[in-house]
């Protein structure tokens, strides 16, 4: 998820959260956070930072609210759900990727 995104449903300032990443780097290792290669960052001199669904965790220790702890039992359990989903359907995608790579 995108750092404007996670600032959002954290009730926080991009620039905030930023900040607590910056303070807490070694809480951050590069497969829980990078930057985004995104073409369009909405007029920053910057790349957004995004976060992984580790990553999406630690926010919620170093921002340390009650909205954070809520809005991460939210994602963890949304991403779970996707991973059953994805589990479950997978043949179906097996079968799609084979599809497109046929045409």
């Amino acid at each position: 998820m995108l750092c404007g995104d996670l600032a959002q449903l954290y009730g926080v300032e991009t620039k905030v959260l930023n900040q607590a990443v910056k303070r807490n780097l070694e809480l951050f290792p590069s497969h829980f956070r990078f930057e985004s290669s995104l073409g369009c960052h909405g007029g920053r001199g910057y790349q957004p930072h995004v976060f992984t669904e580790q990553g999406v965790s630690m926010l919620a220790a170093v921002l340390k609210s009650d909205i954070a702890v809520q809005v991460n039992i939210q994602i963890t359990e949304a991403c779970v759900e996707l991973r059953k989903y994805l589990c479950s359907h997978a043949a179906v995608f097996q079968r799609l990727q084979l599809a497109a790579k046929k045409q």
